[in-house]
């Protein structure tokens, strides 16, 4: 059955690619339309990233939406392209502050160090994502939300968002975790100020950011590989464990190029049940 599904990332190559999620968001996203899927993805709009290779188009009802974020007004635009060779819609998220300074490095400085100000950053993009919705003229049946970067989106969506508009009602989040390093740590602070739900089951001034989105998010999808299975460090963490019952764990070879139509194959199994 065809689904609308919305696919939150931060890498997409050409785009974007500092991780194994840039070819993914690729080929992931380009399976899930061949079954049949509305498929549409969003990314930040990187300052490198340029427009008039990639023909970015001004779309006017994307332009300068307002929104509270970290107690401030807010206003953010988008533009909209296609993935490269592909009919697979991409939208870019534009932001002055957050996202146009960033090198190709995108997490880290041009020393090597990770920015400080991540966890905030991928706040923004979380919030306006949520925020572009009725801009879009387009409800999502769900949203897949890759990664540290969009692992925020559950918890803000159940909080802020759901039910609270024709273009909010029942929508499912999937969060995918690719790996699991320290840009998961995420410090409480930031969360409270991002207006995060946070469990009270969680502890400590650091917490995982998957942990904090395990009690929000309706599906988990856990990737391993045989030189990397990351799922039993996972289900050790404490609310990962809590909700176990929403994990499923998908096993990717250690090839250079994953068997992405198996792997879109086995989403596309849990996409369906979400639904029922």
């Amino acid at each position: 059955m065809s689904k609308k599904l919305f696919y939150l990332t931060t890498e997409i190559t050409p785009f974007a690619n500092v991780t194994h999620l840039g070819d993914f968001s690729i080929n992931i996203p380009l399976q899930l339309q061949e079954k049949g899927h509305d498929i549409r993805t969003i990314i930040p709009k990187y300052g490198y990233v340029s427009e008039r290779k990639y023909i970015l188009r001004e779309v006017i009802r994307l332009r300068e939406i307002p929104f509270e974020f970290v107690g401030e007004k807010q206003i953010t635009s988008a533009k909209s392209a296609f993935i490269p060779k592909t009919r697979v819609q991409v939208y870019f998220l534009e932001d002055d502050h957050w996202f146009k300074p960033l090198t190709n490095l995108v997490y880290k400085s041009k020393n090597g160090r990770v920015l400080a100000d991540n966890g905030i950053r991928y706040g923004y993009f979380s919030k306006a994502v949520l925020t572009t919705l009725p801009h879009l003229f387009w409800s999502p049946d769900i949203f897949i939300c890759n990664g540290w970067q969009s692992a925020m989106v559950p918890g803000i969506f159940k909080k802020h968002f759901d039910g609270s508009g024709d273009f909010y009602k029942n929508i499912k989040t999937v969060l995918v975790i690719h790996d699991l390093n320290e840009h998961a740590e995420v410090s409480r602070s930031d969360l409270e100020r991002i207006e995060v739900p946070i469990h009270n089951s969680l502890k400590g001034k650091m917490l995982n950011i998957y942990d904090v989105a395990s009690y929000d998010a309706d599906a988990i999808i856990i990737f391993d590989k045989p030189s990397v299975t990351i799922s039993k460090d996972l289900l050790k963490q404490p609310g990962i464990k809590a909700n176990r019952k929403k994990v499923t764990t998908i096993k990717w070879s250690d090839d250079e190029i994953p068997d992405y139509q198996s792997i879109a194959d086995q989403m596309d199994k849990i996409l369906e049940k979400l639904s029922d």
